[in-house]
């Protein structure tokens, strides 16, 4: 994997499956991450081959549920995330997908009340040995790319001295959130601060937050000195973000990602997530549209709401 001068897709829960992840690639983007899967969920799955989709899928033992789902199209360029709290653990996780994708990445960012409980996600940021032991036992015992993301610590001394200990794990990138734990996407992300771990690293730096149309990514870049930008929100709202000739309208966008849920097969509820994230940004839920999607049952109904029943019923068609 290189890492310098990408546009990248940053993990979304819900969002990150397989056909928002082929959509934000089709309209440019240079790298795209997995939505974050926890480890103890991961190790209860095996990997399948679906030849119906050409898809390799990482099914939870003794369920049809489809925990992960990638295809050759994204080989080269999909990230798995990963939440962990435990070197171990982490690397029994990752050895079931490392030759499925391009890179695993550790989610040490994540401020969620789930994460933080279990010890994962931004809880890693204030335990710096915990991070370097999971990171060198990745990196020591698989071939695959191994990167993690972070968020700002209370100081940007804080920040810069994490920072240094990551990199001397021996990882190729790292992925900063210009926000601390108690922010909230409304606060304005800290570019600076991301700009001062670009100063003290030599590896490349992925700068992350507040990034809303195409021109951000040079605005964010030439801000932070960073090599790369990833971009979360304003992908979900819009992923022609990505696209250096300017957006393509959101209705538009909005029917291509159903076409890509219907031919992949997504799962119900992550379509109807980012359908509805889709629509709050642009409308409301309270209108017909929004009141369609949550009424929603399943991926026929989905297609019949947005008019490509006639596509719906070809695919079906078409797997064997």
């Amino acid at each position: 994997m290189e890492y310098r001068d990408k546009l990248v897709l940053a993990p979304m829960v819900r969002v990150g499956t397989l056909p928002f992840r082929l959509l934000a690639a089709e309209y440019g983007a240079d790298i795209t991450y997995g939505e974050e899967i926890i480890d103890h969920k991961f190790l209860k799955c095996e990997r399948v081959v679906n030849e119906s989709l050409g898809t390799t899928d990482f099914v939870e033992k003794g369920t049809d549920s489809v925990v992960f789902r990638t295809c050759p199209q994204e080989r080269g360029r999909v990230v798995f995330q990963m939440g962990t709290s435990h070197a171990v653990r982490a690397l029994k996780a990752a050895e079931i997908v490392c030759h499925d994708v391009a890179a695993i990445d550790i989610n040490m960012g994540c401020p969620k009340s789930f994460s933080l409980s279990g010890g994962m996600g931004a809880a890693l940021l204030s335990k710096p040995e915990l991070i370097h032991d999971i990171l060198t036992t990745l990196r020591r015992n698989l071939d695959t790319t191994v990167t993690c993301k972070i968020r700002l610590l209370n100081t940007p001394k804080d920040t810069v001295e994490l920072a240094r200990r990551i990199e001397k794990t021996g990882v190729p990138a790292l992925a900063v959130h210009g926000r601390k734990i108690k922010d909230r996407p409304r606060d304005p992300a800290k570019w600076d601060e991301i700009a001062d771990v670009v100063s003290a690293l030599s590896i490349p730096v992925i700068a992350n937050g507040d990034v809303f149309e195409y021109e951000d990514f040079k605005r964010i870049k030439d801000a932070t000195g960073a090599a790369s930008v990833m971009v979360a929100r304003g992908a979900m709202w819009n992923a022609s973000i990505f696209c250096a000739k300017g957006k393509t309208p959101w209705e538009e966008v909005k029917r291509e990602y159903v076409r890509k849920s219907v031919l992949w097969d997504n799962d119900i509820k992550s379509t109807k997530h980012t359908l509805k994230e889709m629509i709050m940004h642009y409308s409301c839920l309270e209108l017909p549209e929004g009141k369609g999607v949550i009424k929603c049952d399943n991926s026929a109904d989905i297609a019949r709401l947005y008019g490509e029943e006639d596509y719906y019923n070809f695919v079906v068609s078409k797997r064997k």
